[in-house]
């Protein structure tokens, strides 16, 4: 039976270590083909730590980090995507970003994934903000690690009411599974009006 908690503050500093574990393990997969690197996790990982307003969603079977999905203001990720977001309408301050949803092969098609979503939607709204954005990553559709059959992921982003962000997308580095060294890659951000704390409630 897995459990799926809402940690913040010190709780969420003691588990990055393993959501960097299951990062690594989840992202060596299509699309992101990430050759994870421990000192890079660290790093990224950090602003979290900081964030006063981060929130980890983390699913556990036992005592076991299955699944983990992260999310702090989008001005604590500035200096990463201002840049993608500089010819938006939308100001940082009040875009809360969505960010990895990492969940064990194993442990998929529970419903996990949605619950991700919700916790992370309400606590955004809690903090006030009016948007949640979410970035995924463009590939070449005849890219030799394509595996047939893949079915990506925007009709269940379409069905919580996420859309592409028109011209809002994003350069990040890291190193693929295939290659020697780090590329830039592009991210398409997805965004979603979200209702005013009190109407979300009221409506659930």
């Amino acid at each position: 039976m897995i459990r799926v908690e809402v940690l913040t503050g010190a709780a969420l500093d003691r588990a990055l270590d393993d959501v960097a574990r299951l990062r690594i393990e989840v992202f060596r997969a299509w699309p992101y083909l990430y050759d994870g690197d421990p000192g890079y996790e660290r790093n990224y990982l950090r602003t979290y730590r900081d964030s006063a307003r981060a929130v980890l969603v983390a699913a556990f079977d036992g005592d076991r980090l299955v699944g983990a999905s992260t999310g702090a203001p989008m001005q604590d990720h500035a200096t990463d995507f201002a840049a993608a977001f500089a010819q938006s309408c939308l100001p940082l301050r009040d875009i809360f970003y969505c960010a990895e949803s990492v969940l064990l092969p194993e442990c998929r098609g529970q419903g996990i994934g949605h619950r991700f979503f919700d916790l992370r939607e309400d606590h955004a709204r809690r903090h006030g903000f009016t948007h949640a954005v979410f970035c995924s990553v463009l590939r070449p559709a005849d890219h030799s690690l394509r595996p047939d059959g893949y079915t990506p992921l925007d009709a269940f982003w379409r069905k919580r009411g996420y859309a592409p962000l028109e011209g809002v997308v994003a350069q990040f580095r890291w190193k693929d599974i295939d290659v020697p060294d780090e590329t830039a890659k592009p991210l398409q951000f997805w965004g979603r009006r979200l209702a005013p704390y009190e109407d979300a409630r009221a409506g659930a």
